[in-house]
């Protein structure tokens, strides 16, 4: 069976647009003519491999198709039905034979979290363990709310940090344009006005050294350039390397900070989660460890997941790790002693959103201007050594 989408018009002259399975093209015209629908495009959905493209379902439709879920639940459609629903009727092309291959396995007997542990590659254990909480207890649909919750904020964040980060690349991009710009057309038109000239200054001679060899190796350079970014995407996906930087990352007081927030909101969120669904407190700090990235702090919490096991009270435990400050430390012990752990753990999972959103704007804030200067500095630098050249000239000529 084949996925295809197509775009059709119903018996009012309506648009619609979908996917649907068939053997072939001739049985897909078949299906929507069964189905009312005049077809003006048909064809066969092909998942493309790319370079860039990774996992093809984005985070935004993994966040659509969550909350999707927890609504169609909410209002009584089976889940089976659901994703049905979904994939003829809603899904762009990568999310509906994603469903389709969910709904399959699902018709073959599986159980749901079964057939998303399927494609661990796009979901991880934390989604899928709390899917299987939500089977075990009744619960799906209050799951699926706040697995869509966390979502919705990771793909804003996400969004957020992609636009704040624009400005500053597009300066960053147009400075270098102009260094090809200077280096390439501009001072070789003025380098005739310095042929014969002998004892140059010294910033003029290396101003005209820089520009011919930029001319003579400009190929080998934009060849260089692609190959450092090319190596940069490889090396970060290789483990030795991805472990390098991990530990590193936490000596950099700037992004020691941002990453231990953002393990924290991972941490605590996926215990929240847990704690709402009913499951005992050193399972659901085993199941949330997997979720944190980073392998220096995963290893802390694995002590602290060992203690807690072997009978210590939770905050101690955790505060000996670097995820919880003093503050949040406080806030443990209340919750401890309460019994309302599932509260507290949102508490500072809410907290430290709110903590990271301050950090990405202070540091976004930063960054502009500090692009803004270094185009400044470096084009301007470049203008004024052309300057001093050219009055150079008058002074050697009298």
């Amino acid at each position: 069976m084949a996925l295809y989408t197509y775009k059709a018009y119903d018996k009012s002259g309506a648009k619609v647009d979908g996917q649907l399975e068939a053997v072939d093209k001739g049985a897909a015209l078949t299906e929507l003519k069964a189905l009312g629908l005049l077809p003006s495009e048909l064809k066969e959905f092909k998942a493309t491999s790319s370079l860039f493209v990774g996992k093809k379902v984005s985070l935004a439709d993994l966040e659509f198709l969550t909350a999707e879920l927890s609504l169609l639940l909410e209002s009584g459609v089976r889940i089976d039905k659901g994703i049905d629903i979904i994939r003829r009727t809603k899904a762009k092309p990568a999310l509906a034979t994603l469903l389709n291959d969910i709904s399959r396995d699902i018709k073959k007997g599986k159980s749901l979290s079964e057939a998303f542990r399927s494609h661990d590659s796009i979901f991880d254990n934390l989604y899928c363990n709390l899917i299987e909480l939500g089977e075990a207890t009744g619960n799906l649909s209050d799951i699926f709310n706040d697995l869509a919750k966390d979502l919705k904020f990771r793909r804003e964040l996400q969004r957020k940090i992609v636009s704040s980060l624009a400005y500053p690349l597009v300066i960053f991009f147009v400075c270098i344009l102009s260094i090809f710009f200077i280096f390439n057309i501009i001072i070789p038109k003025m380098s005739s006005m310095f042929t014969g000239v002998e004892n140059l200054p010294w910033y003029t001679a290396s101003m005209l050294a820089t520009s011919e060899w930029m001319i003579q190796y400009q190929g080998l350079l934009i060849a260089g350039i692609f190959g450092f970014i090319f190596a940069l995407i490889f090396a970060s996906k290789h483990p030795s390397v991805v472990h390098w930087w991990q530990r590193w990352s936490l000596r950099l007081p700037v992004l020691k900070t941002a990453i231990i927030t953002v393990e924290r909101i991972r941490f605590n969120s996926g215990l929240a989660m847990m704690v709402k669904a009913g499951v005992q407190i050193d399972q659901a700090i085993q199941l949330s460890t997997g979720n944190i990235k980073n392998q220096m702090l995963r290893r802390e919490m694995e002590i602290a997941k060992t203690k807690v096991k072997g009978g210590s009270a939770l905050t101690p435990a955790l505060g000996q790790t670097s995820l919880y400050p003093d503050f949040f430390t406080s806030l443990l012990e209340v919750g401890e002693e309460s019994g309302n752990l599932a509260r507290v753990f949102d508490e500072i999972a809410n907290r430290s959103r709110q903590e990271f959103e301050s950090w990405t704007d202070r540091v976004t804030t930063l960054i502009e201007p500090l692009m803004i200067l270094f185009m400044g500095g470096f084009v301007g630098g470049v203008v004024v050594v052309m300057l001093l050249s050219m009055v150079s000239i008058n002074e050697i000529g009298l």
